[in-house]
């Protein structure tokens, strides 16, 4: 399975270092989806801010290269299909291997070979079954991974990213910006699986939250936002006090 995210260049000066005020020192982050769009933003910006960073992907290419801009023994980048559940351990195992824990897992890795919006009554299974594939069940195995070396150090922060057109379709009847209605299945998936996973895993004092994004003309605009929330959400690993399972809309006003 081979899934595609967005892939915008960042501008790095808007990645503020924000360290004095966050903290992400000595954090061990894995991103996937890491070597493009909103998973290189983030990489970037947890870099930038103290944390160890596995960029994971299937872009070769970009995630190397973005490994090797960053050029930093806390940076690596790691092959990795999250659909594939052995590829998924081998992430996991090997971050833990290199650097010793996993405190924060970053979920942006997604499927957007789709075809524009498709009425239900054109839509083969096999489109919806391929955005599952990555979507949600990969969404699901990079989580039950994560929480396996999470759990016994009782402490760690999970976040997924998707999209606010998720949430408008249930609003708006006739106004959404969800490209395809199998898309929107995939990731209505996720809203349930942070919900359940926040329900399980805080017990063990590990946060599972989201953040939801806007597509289109936005999107660059919206992305070096999108990688401050995740920040914000992620530097708060020591906040016992802090709920999980909510849903950051980043939508510049579109609902």
């Amino acid at each position: 399975m081979v899934f595609k995210c967005l892939s915008l260049k960042i501008d790095n000066n808007i990645l503020p270092t924000l360290s004095s005020y966050y903290r992400l020192q000595g954090r061990v982050a894995i991103i996937t989806g890491g070597a493009s769009g909103i998973g290189a933003s983030a990489a970037q910006l947890f870099h930038k801010n103290g944390a160890k960073v596995v960029i994971a992907d299937v872009q070769d290419n970009l995630g190397q290269a973005l490994a090797d801009k960053l050029g930093h023994q806390d940076v690596c980048y790691i092959h990795c299909d999250v659909s594939n559940e052995r590829e998924v351990i081998n992430l996991v195992d090997t971050t833990v291997a290199k650097f010793g824990k996993l405190d924060i897992l970053v979920n942006s890795g997604c499927n957007l070979e789709y075809r524009g919006f498709v009425s239900i009554l054109d839509t083969p299974k096999s489109d919806l079954e391929r955005l599952l594939a990555v979507n949600t069940i990969g969404g699901f195995l990079v989580a039950k991974h994560a929480a396996r070396v999470m759990v016994p150090r009782r402490r760690g922060c999970i976040l997924y990213t998707t999209g606010t057109g998720t949430t408008a379709c249930t609003e708006i009847e006739g106004l959404c910006n969800i490209p395809a209605n199998y898309y929107g299945v995939s990731k209505f998936g996720i809203l349930g699986l942070v919900k359940s996973l926040a329900a399980e895993l805080g017990r063990y004092g590990i946060r599972v939250d989201c953040v939801s994004h806007t597509y289109g003309l936005a999107m660059a605009e919206a992305i070096a936002s999108i990688a401050n929330a995740a920040l914000y959400n992620m530097a708060k690993v020591d906040d016992t006090s802090y709920v999980g399972k909510q849903n950051l809309l980043v939508n510049g006003g579109f609902r």
